[in-house]
């Protein structure tokens, strides 16, 4: 097994001795949707892709600040940077997979003439982007209250700003409100388009932020203290 795919491992590993905080992450978009299921059918699907957005980002969060204190000791013992961000990366996928499988099976059951291939789309994309998402912002803030507010920012803005508005295309989830228009409202594939490429263009950049901070900060020495000089 290669150094990646064993911090993925114990990534998972970590992730599974927190029952509670996974039966959290699975519930969480059941609310979003089962909120906006009485009145309005689409606005359930959308808000439980971006319920699964959202619970995969503050997975993320948590994975990436559990992770500070162990990464310089795994640097020492030979690991590479892009072996840890991308090992954790694997790990929140597979799990982001299995958290949006039953939400995906749902809508199936649930729902009646809605382009179930395009909310597949939505959320492969949003496992993709989600946990770069959480990841980033755990990298480049120190502490875990002011990622957790920077999530909730985000995703109220999601939630508010009118999709069409330009304000709007800079925020990473806005690709499912492009894609779920397309589901839903069975609108041209102009919208489909626009939001696979928003989605795209996000985890590339969100990838390359997440390398360049990993990479500045696993550089650092902390530890090490410059006592005195040499006569």
């Amino acid at each position: 097994m290669n150094r990646t795919a064993m911090v993925a491992e114990m990534t998972l590993r970590e992730t599974a001795r927190r029952r509670g905080v996974l039966v959290l992450l699975l519930v969480l978009p059941l609310a979003f949707y089962l909120a906006r299921r009485g009145d309005h059918l689409g606005q359930s699907i959308r808000f439980v892709c971006l319920g699964l957005s959202w619970a995969l980002a503050t997975a993320a969060l948590f994975v990436g600040s559990a992770a500070r204190s162990l990464e310089p000791r795994l640097r020492l013992s030979g690991y590479r940077t892009h072996q840890l961000f991308l090992g954790r990366l694997l790990a929140l996928w597979a799990l982001g997979v299995a958290l949006s499988a039953p939400y995906f099976v749902l809508i199936l059951v649930d729902q009646q003439n809605v382009r179930y291939a395009a909310i597949a789309v939505i959320m492969l994309l949003g496992v993709l982007v989600a946990p770069l998402f959480g990841l980033a912002v755990s990298a480049l803030l120190p502490r875990d209250l002011e990622g957790m507010l920077v999530l909730l920012m985000v995703v109220g803005l999601q939630m508010i700003l009118d999709p069409a508005g330009s304000a709007s295309r800079f925020l990473p989830f806005w690709y499912s409100r492009e894609i779920g228009t397309y589901a839903i409202d069975h609108t041209s594939a102009d919208y489909f388009d626009r939001g696979l490429l928003h989605g795209a263009v996000t985890a590339v950049l969100l990838l390359a932020v997440v390398a360049v901070a990993f990479g500045i900060r696993l550089r650092r020495r902390p530890h090490v203290r410059i006592v005195g000089g040499l006569s």
